[in-house]
Parts: structure tokens; C-alpha cells; sequence
């Protein structure tokens, strides 16, 4: 029996972490952890709840209404973000939720929150989780590490056809600026910053494929397993 070991993903948004994180937990037989979905889920909950996110005791008050579960869907294969018992999947990836979530991850409060409930999951390995500081912050001592990146533009046109699908109405300007503010907010708040581990591998998929990806990174999970 192989040991089982914890795989943290960060990196930029729209670098495809998901896409490869799920491949990963997948082909491992890993759970998968959507960190960034978390996130969105608090954020959709504020909104919903018109909760005053500067006022400390209205996001403490509304974190301890909170309760946040993945539930495996075997339709789409894919672990599910339910927020008090309700499917949120689909409904946090829209872009009002995209324009907020980084204010609301900046959030000490919050942050604590979601990074408790984080390394609860990680108690027994075995686990893919992606993120902005699942590395640096959330499991420190994780097995592999992987930080991922890609040319801005590349990001740019993935982010596009990925909501373009879901709302035909979206410019690519706003995508790009949408892109560049989050980029902004996650690498400069005083709370867990983005930022590259230093025994991060680094993978820059600007001209890499899925296939490759999962291939380059499957070769680092199992030189670490068979440590």
C-alpha cells in the first residue's frame, strides 16, 4: 500500500489549478479540495445576506451561520460546493461573485475560517487542494507543491470562454480587468498573500496542454509517494 501524501496547487487565477487539481485527485484516487470555491460560497452568502464585510462582528456573526460541504456529485464526477445544505456549484462561478471574492478572502476573519475547516480536511492525506495559500499557509509541510502560472493574455482568453458559455454578454475587457484586480488584491493583502512556496514546483502552462499537465505533474506526486 502506497503512503498517501497531501498535493497543494496555487497560482494565478484562470491558470487552470481546478482543471489540473481535479485530474490529479482523480488519477491519484485523491480527494479534491476547491479551496477557491469556499471562498465564493462565504462571498455568495454575504451578498445574499447584505453582510457588512468591514464590520468584524458582522462577518463573525455571519461565518458562524456558515456551513460549508463538498458532496461528490457521480453525474459530473466532481466533488460539489453546497452552502447550508444547498447546491452552490454553479451559482458561485458567476462573475458578481468573481468581482467580490477577493475582498472577501482578504478578510482575516474569514481566511481563519475556511484554513481551519481546510487542514481539518487534510487530517488524514490523500487529498488535491488548490488555492492561492494552500502551500505557503494552509499545509506548510505538504509533500509536493506546485505553483502554477501562464502569459496573462493565455489567461485572459481561458477566463473569457469560460464565462462566455454561462453569459454571452460578457466583454473580454471585462474579463481582463476583472483578472488584473484580482490578481492585484490576492498578491498584495496583509492576510495569506499569493505567493510562490520556496520548494514550489513551478508549472508554467502558457504552451502546455491538459494532457501534458497532468502527465509532468503525476511524474512529481509519484516520485514524492514512493519517498
Amino acid at each position: 500500500m502506497s503512503r498517501k501524501i497531501i498535493i497543494t496547487i496555487d497560482g494565478w487565477s484562470s491558470c487552470g489549478k481546478s482543471t489540473l487539481a481535479k485530474q490529479l485527485a482523480k488519477s491519484l484516487g485523491y480527494v479534491y479540495v476547491d479551496s477557491g470555491a469556499m471562498y465564493r460560497a462565504i462571498t455568495l452568502y454575504f451578498l445574499r445576506n447584505h453582510v457588512d464585510w468591514t464590520d468584524k462582528k458582522e462577518v463573525k456573526k455571519a461565518l458562524g451561520e456558515i456551513i460549508l460541504d463538498f458532496h461528490f456529485n457521480p453525474k459530473t464526477e466532481n466533488s460539489e460546493m453546497y452552502l447550508n445544505d444547498e447546491n452552490v456549484e454553479y451559482v458561485i462561478r458567476d462573475l458578481v461573485i468573481a468581482e467580490k471574492v477577493s475582498d472577501v478572502a482578504a478578510i482575516k476573519e474569514v481566511r481563519e475560517y475556511a484554513v481551519a475547516q481546510q487542514q481539518n480536511m487534510g487530517k488524514k492525506k490523500g487529498i488535491v487542494m488548490d488555492g492561492r495559500d494552500i502551500g505557503t499557509v494552509v499545509f506548510p509541510k505538504a509533500e509536493l507543491k506546485i505553483f502554477m502560472t501562464a502569459d496573462n493574455a493565455v489567461r485572459v482568453e481561458r477566463r473569457f470562454k469560460e464565462l462566455y458559455e454561462k453569459n454571452p454578454n460578457v466583454s473580454i475587457e471585462e474579463v481582463k480587468n476583472n483578472l488584473e484586480m484580482r490578481d492585484y488584491i490576492d498578491s498584495h493583502r496583509e492576510v495569506s498573500p499569493l505567493r510562490q512556496a520556496e520548494d514550489a514546483q513551478v508549472l508554467d502552462n502558457t504552451n502546455v496542454s491538459e494532457e501534458q499537465q497532468l502527465k509532468i505533474a503525476l511524474e512529481w506526486a509519484m516520485t514524492k509517494i514512493k519517498k
